[in-house]
């Protein structure tokens, strides 16, 4: 596949390359354009870019794309890829390309040529009639866009701001060839049955209210989750030796000043007045995690140090960017900061990767590590962060961990690693982190007594395994299609007499599990076996006991798991053995 690239040179690439995937979707985009260009010559274009899985174009309209128009738009674009039109490059001057896009009466387009630096060369693509501004990189030709699907239409703001018009967002995806494209719509329906905003409402997990946009609220059986998992984290960070903390939910604003968190971060922060004084929800729990730090004198004999903080934050996330738990506005970081000498670096990292790697494997997540390098916008010496970015090196090369680098990624103080999941449909996310950071315990004058009696500067790791756990669970929903292990289910056995003679030997089972810890519940209505059965599936729960006169005068249970398998007929305690041990093990 031939590439015009950045600079418009011709290149040979392949989709299984990152500029190819890239080239080829971008490609894709503009065709998009030029056959919305050609049905609704009055839609005004704004920008179209490849993403992962992708590409989108922005348009202004006066209304969205409905889905027989995308059907029409697909149709066209099948017919501008076969009219196989060669893709050209070519640069104005400013003057040049203003007056191009005036005439073409592009008002979008004017904005960003306008607000591109002066000395930045202006590039254009040209289709056939179609000319659009734009960096590339592009395919030569049309008919290199063999297999593409538009997938579904939403608004968007121009240039991400509220405060600019809202416009008509099509996404689409496009593949080398009709299977890779038919195996990854495959996977979307999957996806959409496994989306975890539907399945946490059929059962019961969590809501999200118009009363606060962002701010979910957990239900009984979602807390169930929630708190199986924050109980599994405090026992591993018991057994690693950290020691838990919380700090406050708010603090002054000079706390978030010492921590540059004021200067750059505070678009995202909750902020009010308190006494005359300004104050700010925390968006990050790193800052009261130095003050814990610090309320007493340290010795290099305390270090390291590792603190837990299962904290709540709130960040300013956009409204367009919400969905459901996986972007949210408030959730719980299950954080650690790990202070320690520089020649414990490595140790640590190695310890904290071990955990994570603990933790991922529990839920079957396969995963792989990026490392983010120095930001544009950044705290401290290019020493300090070469210091800090080789310290993270050193520690994943020793562990034999294979790693790409992500320039410009890292936090604002720090060079970060991070992992990113593998879930069971091959999608992958974000969760785990490790910050190395060699600003804050700097900017907040941390100190430890060091064994030639003198004060040195701590090194500062931030941690986290779940990330936050609310988006956590809702991975773990889409990952497990709602079936949680047994141990992580809210309920965990379902008995269903079949007549009311049934009931009196049923609450003794119910009993019996009870006490064992088991979370059962009875089901004694009047209605047909199969009928429950086919409920208790619905919910997800992996065990129904189905209860007749046979069973109770055998002190037997017949055993249903909720995948269907068939019926076991077991000795009521077996059964309770097995189950205890099980979620013990969380198997």
């Amino acid at each position: 596949m031939k590439i015009i690239t950045h600079e418009g040179n011709i290149e040979e690439h392949s989709f299984e390359e990152e500029i190819g995937r890239n080239s080829l979707r971008h490609t894709c985009s503009h065709i998009l354009a030029q056959a919305v260009k050609r049905l609704y010559p009055q839609t005004k274009l704004a920008i179209g870019p490849s993403i992962k899985d992708g590409f989108y174009y922005d348009f202004d309209r006066d209304h969205p794309f409905t889905p027989d128009e995308l059907e029409q738009l697909e149709a066209e674009m099948k017919k501008i890829v076969k009219e196989n039109l060669k893709l050209e490059r070519f640069t104005l001057p400013r003057p040049e390309a203003i007056k191009l896009m005036e005439e073409r009466e592009e008002p979008y387009k004017v904005e960003l040529i306008n607000d591109l630096p002066e000395d930045e060369e202006l590039s254009f693509y040209r289709q056939g009639e179609f000319v659009d501004l734009c960096a590339g990189p592009h395919v030569t030709y049309t008919s290199a866009v063999k297999a593409f699907k538009l997938t579904s239409v939403a608004g968007a703001y121009w240039r991400g701001s509220e405060k600019n018009k809202m416009l008509t967002r099509i996404y689409g995806t496009a593949f080398a060839s009709k299977q890779e494209l038919e195996e990854y719509l495959t996977r979307l329906e999957e996806a959409k049955k496994r989306d975890h905003r539907k399945l946490g409402k059929e059962l019961g997990l969590f809501a999200l209210m118009e009363e606060g946009p962002g701010f979910p609220f957990f239900l009984p059986n979602g807390m169930i989750v929630k708190n199986e998992l924050i109980n599994y984290w405090r026992e591993l960070h018991v057994r690693e030796g950290y020691k838990e903390i919380t700090t406050p939910i708010m603090l002054n604003r000079s706390l978030w000043e010492t921590s540059g968190h004021w200067d750059h971060y505070k678009a995202n922060m909750y902020t009010t007045v308190i006494d005359d004084t300004d104050f700010a929800v925390k968006p990050m729990n790193c800052p009261g995690g130095m003050l814990v730090y610090k309320l007493e004198p340290r010795s290099y004999k305390d270090l390291p140090l590792r603190l837990g903080e299962l904290g709540l934050v709130h960040r300013h996330e956009k409204s367009g960017e919400l969905h459901g738990l996986m972007r949210v506005r408030c959730f719980t970081q299950d954080d650690a900061h790990i202070y320690m000498t520089k020649d414990q670096i490595t140790s640590e990292i190695k310890g904290v990767v071990r955990l994570i790697n603990e933790v991922y494997s529990k839920f079957g997540f396969k995963y792989h590590v990026e490392l983010s390098t120095m930001p544009e916008d950044h705290l401290g010496s290019l020493e300090d962060w070469e210091e800090a970015t080789n310290g993270l090196k050193a520690a994943l090369d020793e562990l034999g961990l294979p790693y790409v680098i992500n320039e410009g990624d890292g936090a604002f103080y720090g060079p970060k690693i991070d992992f990113h999941l593998e879930d069971s449909i091959g999608r992958t996310w974000q969760c785990g982190t490790i910050q190395l950071d060699f600003q804050l315990p700097m900017r907040f004058e941390a100190e430890y007594t060091g064994p030639d009696g003198l004060k040195h500067r701590p090194i500062m790791i931030h941690r986290v395994c779940f990330g936050s756990i609310e988006r956590f669970i809702g991975i773990l929903i889409e990952h497990y299609a709602g079936k949680f292990p047994t141990w992580l289910s809210p309920v965990q056995v379902k008995l269903l007499p079949i007549t009311d003679r049934n009931n009196e030997y049923t609450d003794k089972i119910e009993s019996m599990l009870k006490e064992l810890g088991v979370r059962c519940e009875s089901d004694k209505r009047q209605e047909k076996t199969g009928y429950k059965v086919r409920e208790a599936q619905l919910m997800k729960i992996p065990y129904m006991l189905v209860i007749g006169d046979k069973e109770q005068e055998d002190g037997t249970v017949a055993v249903r798991r909720r995948d269907g398998t068939a019926t076991e007929v077991m000795k009521a305690e077996d059964f309770a053995e097995m189950i205890a041990k099980e979620i013990k093990d969380r198997a």
